[in-house]
């Protein structure tokens, strides 16, 4: 009797456990503002040159988007898609940069990070237009003229398919790769999945496009050590689903948001 009353005890301290679990699952799984995660949803991807960080954000946008703040509201929308809801960015955004730089950008308002990892899904709607065809990360990102982003274009040129300083002036590659060594992004009209590595004690910034353990772009850089991440396009439409962000938060504010 004394081992079926601790057995049936023991059942219930489970079934109270689990049910805080799927909780906080279903509060880091929302569109909305960033929440903490679920102890089994703080570990990040596979991949090389990771450690444990929290999971700071999750959202697959079937609660909207209202955390994120574009330069061109008109421009983007949660769109309703066979696949579930979808961020779009549907047109080139009306907004002047102070310099040149991506003009459609949405930042995630409420986290800022110094070391990250970022990870999303993403489609793009434009992909037969080749050339500069391109989708774009954003990060470090502290206010319109200081920040960083990857600019996955589908060749590779003097500004195509490089990671980007923008730093109080116009944006400058700051990755040095050539056609031969990286000829491009391969996009197409299927789902791909992004994700950015970034250490800034050691200034180390790690790009993957699909292939998560082998980085499509890699450089050292230190000027900008903390800040936001975005999403957007220089010149194209753009989808984007299931994002995650784990990192470390920095309590320097942007004061643009």
């Amino acid at each position: 009797m004394h081992r079926d009353r601790k057995k049936a005890a023991n059942l219930a301290g489970f079934r109270r456990l689990l049910a805080m679990t799927t909780a906080w699952v279903i509060l880091v799984s929302g569109g909305g503002s960033a929440a903490e995660p679920a102890q089994e949803e703080a570990r990040t991807p596979p991949g090389k040159s990771q450690d444990a960080m929290p999971l700071l954000y999750s959202t697959d946008f079937e609660g909207g988007a209202d955390a994120w703040k574009p330069t061109d509201q008109a421009a983007w929308e949660v769109r309703d898609t066979a696949e579930g809801k979808v961020y779009a960015l549907t047109k080139r955004s009306s907004y002047k940069p102070p310099h040149r730089s991506p003009l459609s950008i949405s930042v995630l308002k409420e986290v800022a990070v110094s070391d990250f990892i970022l990870e999303v899904r993403v489609r793009s709607a434009d992909w037969k237009q080749g050339g500069h065809t391109d989708m774009c990360v954003f990060f470090g990102h502290q206010d319109p003229a200081h920040f960083y982003y990857v600019h996955l274009g589908k060749v590779t040129d003097k500004v195509s398919n490089h990671i980007h300083l923008v730093n109080d002036a116009p944006r400058q590659p700051i990755t040095k790769h050539s056609p031969a060594e990286n000829p491009g992004t391969p996009w197409d009209d299927r789902w791909h999945t992004v994700k950015i590595v970034r250490r800034a004690g050691a200034g180390t910034i790690e790009v993957y496009f699909d292939d998560m353990d082998k980085a499509a772009m890699t450089v050292v850089d230190k000027t900008l050590t903390w800040g936001r991440v975005g999403l957007g396009s220089f010149d194209n439409t753009v989808q984007w689903d299931d994002l995650k962000l784990w990192g470390e938060r920095t309590k320097e504010q942007d004061p643009g948001t």
